[in-house]
């Protein structure tokens, strides 16, 4: 009755819109999930909560839930030991003010490029103090890290996005899923113009809709403007740890890298285990999520073999530790656990046969079909929460439309597919990207996705303009400097105004 129709949208929708009302995201997702078993089901109420649960059992991604929960573990473990007030304590007596604290933080996200997860998780946790000092809101804070995760992955070859992408694209074709996602980078407007954005407001001081009042709001003592209850306390710790001269930097920095270069490592090794021949091949063909729980445990042993013979922290404060890392990412895994079943029930309901019955891109004009597909793909991005999912459901369709027909316009129209699945996925309130960049920053969920979604339509109108360009001169040099120059333009016009308000 259900199946494959529009109805298949509803139950995404009605979570994202009750997130929005309500601000209460928990409810929001189990009432869309819980529509979306009755619907499966057709409202029989026992096969429905069978339904529900079985649906949650299946769609759970155990390896990001055992990932988040080490990375929790090292998290704690870096604080307690005082590396991460250590770092905080480095960085603010180099970093002057809030614009060198704000483009300090968005240069750490870019250099953590393997995972979202892991950089946003990082930068949040050893950024936050700082940031703190000089007054940024969590907010800001949250948009900072959410806009250098998702696209700074989604251009490093070397991550787990990269991995992703190659495991969408057929094989048999003119490129293989590394050569292809390479060809993307420079097309890829959304995650490039969005780094652009970052550290142009950032460096020009410029706040405008929703984020200039926590801005300002931060500036008269209230990092938070609403919803931050369940951080103040957090915060208060951060503050505290920064005084009290505990650590050295090399405890934050030394797991960092060894987590960062394994991470790397395993990813190259079980890409050679899947039978590349070379390093490019191994990194096309790796085993992404097994890499980083490794690289996770191989940090977690060796910073009890820093920590311990130092004598930084006891062994009972180490072993105590592990759990209250596992504590704190319970809200985020308890969201993305919802998120993921959300998925569930739209797939049980047929959203990708609907989105597929009803895409005709081999009608109209080809010149046009990266800006449509950039537009859908953020549309089924938003909807389900789920970047990887939207790679998983249009890049096949793509590439069967231009192969062997365009293969400039099939790299033009890929790179629109991997732009509108992060800008989707970034302005969704049920993506798993924005909840750990919330969960990253300790701020509001709601507060974030409000901020950001704001940010977010200006590189949306403007890489849509790209778009346009690149289908007709398929350049990237062209499409990206028209929207280099346009970003620029509007931004400018917004501080103006802002200053004039």
């Amino acid at each position: 009755m259900f199946y494959g129709t529009w109805w298949s949208l509803v139950p995404p929708v009605i979570a994202i819109l009750l997130a929005l009302i309500t601000k209460e995201v928990y409810l929001s997702l189990f009432a869309g999930v819980l529509l979306g078993s009755l619907m499966i089901t057709g409202f029989q109420p026992w096969n429905a909560f069978v339904t529900l649960f079985t649906t949650m059992a299946d769609s759970m991604d155990l390896n990001i839930i055992i990932f988040d929960v080490l990375l929790g573990m090292i998290i704690v473990l870096m604080s307690k030991c005082g590396g991460t007030a250590a770092y905080g304590r480095w960085a603010s007596g180099r970093l002057k003010n809030k614009k060198q604290a704000e483009l300090a933080t968005a240069g750490l996200g870019v250099l953590i490029f393997v995972d979202d997860y892991f950089n946003c998780l990082t930068v949040g946790s050893v950024m936050r103090p700082v940031t703190d000092k000089y007054r940024v809101s969590r907010a800001k804070l949250a948009y900072i890290i959410d806009a250098t995760a998702a696209p700074v992955c989604i251009i490093a070859p070397i991550s787990s996005w990269a991995a992703a992408v190659n495991s969408y694209v057929p094989e048999g074709g003119a490129m293989n899923g590394f050569q292809l996602f390479m060809a993307t980078i420079p097309y890829n407007l959304y995650a490039l113009l969005t780094l652009i954005m970052v550290f142009f407001i950032t460096y020009r001081g410029i706040d405008f809709g929703l984020m200039a009042k926590h801005e300002k709001n931060a500036e008269a003592g209230d990092l938070f403007t609403s919803g931050g209850e369940e951080f103040r306390a957090m915060a208060e710790a951060d503050a505290k740890a920064m005084e009290e001269g505990k650590g050295h930097v090399i405890d934050l920095v030394l797991p960092m890298l060894v987590m960062i270069f394994t991470a790397i490592g395993a990813m190259i090794y079980t890409g050679y285990l899947g039978g590349a021949t070379n390093v490019v091949d191994a990194f096309a063909g790796c085993d992404a999520e097994i890499s980083l729980i490794f690289a996770t445990i191989i940090a977690v042993i060796f910073t009890a073999v820093l920590y311990l013979p130092r004598k930084v922290i006891t062994f009972k404060d180490f072993m105590d530790s592990l759990p209250e890392g596992a504590k704190l990412m319970i809200p985020a895994i308890l969201i993305l656990t919802l998120a993921w079943t959300l998925k569930g029930v739209s797939d049980g309901l047929g959203i990708g046969d609907f989105v597929r019955a009803n895409l005709d891109l081999s009608s109209g004009i080809s010149t046009f079909i990266p800006v449509l597909v950039f537009f859908i793909a953020i549309f089924i991005s938003f909807s389900t929460g789920t970047s990887w999912g939207t790679f998983s459901i249009l890049v096949p369709i793509v590439i069967t439309i231009f192969q062997g027909y365009d293969e400039k316009m099939m790299v033009i129209a890929v790179a629109a597919v991997l732009a509108g699945a992060v800008c989707g996925d970034h302005v969704s309130p049920i993506s798993d990207t924005t909840i750990m960049a919330s969960s990253g920053a300790q701020s509001n969920h709601i507060n974030h996705v409000q901020t950001q979604m704001q940010y977010a339509m200006v590189v949306v109108i403007i890489s849509a303009v790209g778009y346009v360009f690149a289908g007709v001169t398929k350049s990237w040099f062209i499409s990206l400097a028209v929207g280099v120059v346009l970003l620029i333009a509007v931004l400018l016009g917004l501080e103006k105004r802002a200053k004039a308000a």
